[in-house]
């Protein structure tokens, strides 16, 4: 496989990795815990306006997931989670120390770091991104 090529296939496979997982967290949010106990659970970490903070970040996760796994409007996916993740960092895990085990921020961290190499290296051509711009 020559370079291109791989560099393509890495960056399916980070945008498929980070879509799956933003996807979920925003289904656990709707479907899974629901609405009432998602803003419930914003109220208790004391995030600011725990409703709509609890909507906007499962709509950016299930929206920008979704447009991560495709590849379409890629960077735009990226850089909103990146913020929400930011928000998520400062608002509920930065005291908490680093392991995700005490609610620490590792996690989101790294879900921060993947994001941001998505924004730089954009979403290769195994993507609608990338056909649209071919």
């Amino acid at each position: 496989m020559d370079r291109p090529a791989m560099r393509d296939a890495a960056l399916f496979l980070l945008r498929a990795v980070l879509g799956f997982l933003f996807i979920a967290h925003g289904w656990q949010k709707v479907a899974i815990d629901g609405m009432d106990e998602t803003i419930g659970s914003f109220s208790t970490m004391h995030v600011p306006q725990p409703k709509l903070s609890a909507y906007i970040t499962m709509m950016a996760e299930l929206a920008c997931g979704g447009l991560l796994v495709v590849g379409f409007l890629t960077t735009i996916a990226a850089a909103v989670l990146a913020l929400v993740m930011a928000g998520a960092l400062y608002f509920v895990h930065l005291d908490s120390g680093v392991f995700v085990g005490t609610g620490g921020f590792e996690y989101v961290l790294l879900l921060i770091t993947a994001l941001i190499m998505v924004i730089v290296f954009g979403s290769g051509r195994a993507s609608i991104d990338g056909v649209l711009t071919r």
